[in-house]
């Protein structure tokens, strides 16, 4: 249930600004997105995998509170990265 490494650099060159910007917030925020949806996958085949429900909860925890922060910054950014993620309808 990881991200392998072709999806990952592929997340870091659309979302990032050069090849090695992992700590770019856009960039943490797509990752977490694709484990989510990797991770909503999982669970709807087993669903009675109480830690990775857990595990799915904390994601979706912290990408709201990185996204709040990038809501707070730069509004147009937030925009945006929704619309590109495409987040909320």
């Amino acid at each position: 249930m990881t991200i392998n490494l072709k999806n990952k650099a592929e997340i870091i060159k659309k979302y990032g600004k050069n090849e090695q910007d992992t700590g770019n917030v856009d960039v943490q925020i797509a990752m977490l997105s694709q484990k989510i949806s990797e991770l909503t996958e999982h669970l709807k085949v087993n669903a009675k995998d109480f830690q990775a429900k857990r595990g799915l909860m904390m994601m979706v925890g912290r990408r709201k509170s990185m996204l709040n922060y990038i809501k707070k910054a730069d509004l147009e950014r937030y925009r945006a990265l929704v619309k590109k993620l495409k987040l909320r309808g």
